[in-house]
């Protein structure tokens, strides 16, 4: 009975590690963050006028939502492919797991999910089907050529980070001055955590050919790039903060974000052991706190009787 109970529990083991390695491979964490951050910005900054009933009836936003999962986690699988070798020496964990399931799984299941999220696109409509297949072009380019080309792949990744939000934006028609300086905001935040993750990955970037600016320039220019991406982001966050009004959490949010900023530039300036590792963490956390910081602000706003 206890030989019998070793090999079920060694299987039960071996498939569990399947999972988290196909998981990792699709980015799926990330995926669940985004999606999690494309209901929020669309039901409580695009979406001004429908109530929250015709929004959970409204087919074709959670079909072009679903779109972009879809999308995005193929992304993560093609973008997986061509940097498996780089994953091994920065990622041995995830490469591990991910090494319990074949390629041609992955394949497979990239093709799966882009043939399913074209198809559901079309569904809707000619042009989301459109705007998903140049979105599924670019993930593979990205991953194929441009992620190895200093600045454009930085561009490139923040703009596939944020193009499925621009396409609620144009689905929704909601255009003002505090939408664009929300994206620039949001760009530059995404834009300075991949250069700081570039400078983290500088040895392996440049042992596989990723042509980074942290390996063309240096860490100590690079850092200065940094200083002033920084400087603009804080600039911007007090524009955000003044125009949005102190009765609003988001201003608040953006009021602590300068703070956020100040101690990230003081623990890239001291570049202590693990600190651009801290650095880049604490923004990361802190585009989730203000994804949280949206839908309290929004509710706020929509359902006040809620608070």
């Amino acid at each position: 009975m206890t030989n019998e109970a070793k090999p079920t529990s060694r299987n039960a083991l071996y498939r569990i590690s399947q999972l988290m390695g196909f998981l990792l491979g699709a980015r799926f964490f990330v995926t669940v963050l985004l999606t999690f951050a494309l209901y929020v910005s669309t039901f409580f900054l695009f979406n001004r006028e429908e109530t929250l009933r015709n929004f959970v009836f409204d087919y074709k936003v959670h079909c072009i939502i679903i779109c972009s999962v879809l999308s995005i986690l193929a992304g993560g699988i093609i973008n997986r492919f061509y940097d498996k070798e780089k994953d091994q020496l920065t990622q041995p964990f995830r490469s591990r797991l991910q090494n319990f399931l074949k390629e041609k799984y992955f394949l497979t299941a990239y093709v799966i999910l882009n043939v399913f999220s074209l198809g559901l696109a079309i569904f809707v409509s000619h042009r989301v089907f459109i705007f998903f297949l140049i979105y599924q072009f670019l993930m593979w380019f990205y991953s194929h050529k441009l992620s190895k080309i200093i600045v454009l792949n930085n561009f490139t990744f923040v703009l596939l980070t944020l193009y499925p939000f621009f396409g609620m934006l144009i689905y929704y028609q909601t255009f003002s001055l505090k939408i664009l300086f929300l994206a620039i905001f949001l760009f530059l935040m995404l834009f300075i955590i991949d250069i700081t993750k570039d400078t983290l990955t500088k040895n392996a970037d440049k042992m596989f050919g990723y042509d980074t600016l942290a390996n063309r320039i240096g860490f100590q220019n690079t850092r200065s790039i940094l200083l002033v991406l920084l400087i603009i982001t804080l600039a911007i966050s007090v524009i955000l903060s003044i125009g949005i009004g102190f009765k609003n959490i988001m201003a608040w949010y953006f009021l602590v974000t300068t703070l956020v900023i100040i101690g990230t530039i003081f623990m890239l300036y001291r570049n202590q052991k693990n600190d651009k590792f801290k650095s880049l963490n604490l923004l990361r956390l802190w585009i989730f706190f203000g994804i949280l910081a949206m839908l309290f602000d929004g509710i706020f706003h929509k359902y006040p009787w809620l608070i």
